[in-house]
C-alpha cells in the first residue's frame, strides 16, 4: 500500500485548469468534450447516485500531448462532474514517482485514473484506454518485446492505427468507458 497517493492528495490542478493550460491538443480535447452525450439513462443514473458519497476522490495522471488523454479524459471529467466526485489532475512529468507506481505493462501509459478515499487509499484504477482498445497494445507488446528491433516502429504504427480504428470516429467508445468505470466504482 503506497502512502505516496496520500502525499499527492489536493496537490493537483482542477480539470478546468488543465484544459485552460493545455499547450497541445486543446481544440481536439474540447471537441470530444463537447460531443459527449449520456446515451444510457441507467449509466447516467448510476453516476448521479454517487452524489451522496463524500468519501470518494479522483486523481488523474496525464499530459496534454497524449492522444489517449484527449479521447478519454473528457468522458472521465463528465462522469466525475455528474457523480460530484472531487477531481484533480497531476501532470505526469511532474509526478514520475507516482507514475512509476502505476505502470501499464511496464510502461508509463497515461491517463491513469485513480479512485481514492479521503485519506488517499487507492480504491480502484482505470486507464490508459478502454479494454477493447488496450487489447491491441497488449498483443503488440507480446509480439514486439524488443524496442530496438528493426520492424518495431513500423509495427507500433500499425498497432496505433488499429487502436484508432477501435476507438472509432464517433462517440460510442465513451459509453464503454463509462461502463468500465461504473464496474470499478460499484465495488468501492
Amino acid at each position: 500500500m503506497s502512502q505516496l497517493i496520500a502525499t499527492k492528495l489536493n496537490k493537483g490542478i482542477t480539470p478546468r485548469q488543465f484544459v485552460d493550460g493545455m499547450t497541445k491538443n486543446q481544440d481536439t480535447f474540447k471537441s470530444w468534450q463537447d460531443r459527449f452525450q449520456w446515451n444510457d439513462p441507467e449509466l447516467e443514473e448510476f453516476y448521479e447516485s454517487l452524489n451522496n458519497r463524500d468519501d470518494l476522490r479522483c486523481m488523474i495522471l496525464m499530459a496534454d500531448w497524449c492522444g489517449d488523454v484527449v479521447r478519454n479524459i473528457p468522458v472521465v471529467f463528465h462522469a466525475m462532474e455528474k457523480a460530484g466526485i472531487p477531481t484533480e489532475v497531476l501532470i505526469m512529468e511532474e509526478n514520475l514517482d507516482l507514475m512509476d507506481e502505476h505502470l501499464t505493462m511496464g510502461g508509463r501509459a497515461i491517463p491513469v485514473v485513480l479512485f481514492i478515499d479521503t485519506g488517499g487509499h487507492l480504491l480502484g484504477k482505470w486507464g490508459a484506454r478502454p479494454k477493447h482498445v488496450q487489447e491491441v497494445m497488449i498483443a503488440f507488446k507480446a509480439a514486439n518485446p524488443d524496442r530496438e528491433a528493426p520492424d518495431y516502429q513500423e509495427n507500433i504504427k500499425v498497432a496505433r492505427e488499429e487502436m484508432g480504428r477501435r476507438y472509432g470516429e464517433d462517440t460510442g467508445y465513451q459509453t464503454i468507458i463509462l461502463q468500465e468505470i461504473r464496474e470499478i466504482l460499484s465495488g468501492v
